[in-house]
């Protein structure tokens, strides 16, 4: 079976026809039209070009590039500014579609890439490592990419170097580029400290992400089978539980929700909130139709061991907003043959929660999020 070429962009410079692969990490199509731009070209008129719907890729100097993408990056805030609904649904629906379209005028303001991932641009920085670390080794060909996806990467390269402190692992988790990072301790204070089954050895964890959850549970003595369908997550957790020094203790497995046999322990934290992504990252926040909790429920009896626990590690944010109906998770535990034995509850800690001109702030100050003892009936 043949490889399925990547798409390309094509565009005309002085006068002269150019070709490059195009890179989007949402699989949005190549734009059909490209103008060439510089620093001859004012934020105003660039934004205005922009909102008529133009795409422009830009050859002048790196750091008048970033300038200009965060004066664009004011007027979209300024622009698309979400106005409180009717309802909190109704809020978050707006919510919602003004960030995409803010993220789709940005997105039209490109850079190319040259065959190593070196920036082609004068005074441009190192971006190579980055670029390697989000797409891979490099084939050889130029390509173009938005310039807030390219930024998007340089920053979670930083983080990868930087790492994320968590005191439950006795280290930093390193996240990847498009692996949701452990920025909001307290889901994994509530696995640090919530009481483990009797005689409890071996643990599972269920959609491992970054690894933190396993690392977790390695560091309160279990054997723990940690489990992802991405490569990107895969990869990081391994390099996560490498750094701890848990690879004895730990082994991470591809698969689709649970992996072979049974255990006295299962532990899950999927996407809190349902709906559609619209990029891979998004994976980590948004389950389309519930997919993963609900899979994650109906298999959990069948995977425990007699007398064993399924934590299940949610936020009511999806409750407050509308997204799921007050009283619909519990009815999805007892249709699975569960019970709740008991439950572990925290308040979020992080910012937006105390930030009153976030448009969804009644939600994110009522939210709850919980570790579900769950038992088979």
């Amino acid at each position: 079976m043949s490889e399925i070429s990547p798409p390309r962009i094509s565009w005309s410079d002085a006068g002269r026809p150019r070709s490059a692969r195009w890179r989007s990490e949402a699989g949005l199509p190549p734009p059909a039209a490209v103008d060439v731009v510089d620093e001859s070209l004012s934020a105003d008129l660039a934004w205005s070009r922009l909102l008529a719907g133009e795409t422009l890729l830009w050859r002048g100097d790196w750091p008048s590039a970033r300038r200009l993408l965060q004066a664009l990056t004011q007027r979209a805030e300024r622009q698309f500014r979400c106005q409180p609904a009717a309802t909190p649904l109704e809020t978050f629906t707006r919510h919602r579609a003004t960030q995409g379209q803010r993220a789709a005028l940005l997105a039209r303001l490109l850079v190319p890439l040259g065959p190593d991932y070196k920036l082609p641009l004068r005074r441009a920085q190192d971006v190579r490592d980055a670029c390697r670390e989000a797409w891979g080794k490099p084939d050889g060909s130029n390509s173009v990419v938005a310039l807030r996806e390219l930024l998007a990467a340089v920053s979670a390269h930083e983080w990868r170097k930087k790492g994320v402190p968590v005191a439950a692992v006795g280290g930093s988790i390193h996240p990847h580029y498009g692996v949701f990072s452990p920025v909001r301790g307290e889901y994994v204070d509530l696995v640090a400290r919530a009481p483990l089954p009797a005689g409890c050895a071996l643990a599972f964890d269920i959609g491992t992400g970054s690894g933190v959850l396993a690392a977790v549970l390695a560091r309160r003595g279990l054997q723990v089978v940690a489990t992802d369908m991405a490569a990107r997550a895969l990869a990081c957790a391994a390099e996560n539980i490498e750094r701890l020094g848990l690879r004895e203790q730990v082994r991470i497995v591809e698969a689709d929700l649970f992996p072979e046999g049974r255990a006295p322990l299962i532990v899950c934290n999927p996407p809190w909130l349902p709906g559609q992504p619209t990029s891979p990252v998004e994976y980590a926040v948004y389950d389309p139709e519930s997919r993963m909790l609900r899979g994650f429920l109906a298999g959990l009896a069948a995977h425990l061991s007699p007398g064993g626990e399924g934590w299940l590690i949610m936020s009511d944010l999806a409750e407050h907003l509308g997204l799921r109906a007050p009283g619909e998770l519990e009815g999805w535990i007892a249709a699975a043959g569960l019970r709740v034995a008991a439950r572990l509850d925290t308040r979020p800690r992080h910012g937006k929660a105390q930030d009153r001109d976030d448009p969804l702030h009644a939600a994110r100050a009522a939210e709850v999020t919980s570790l579900w003892r769950l038992v088979a009936q």
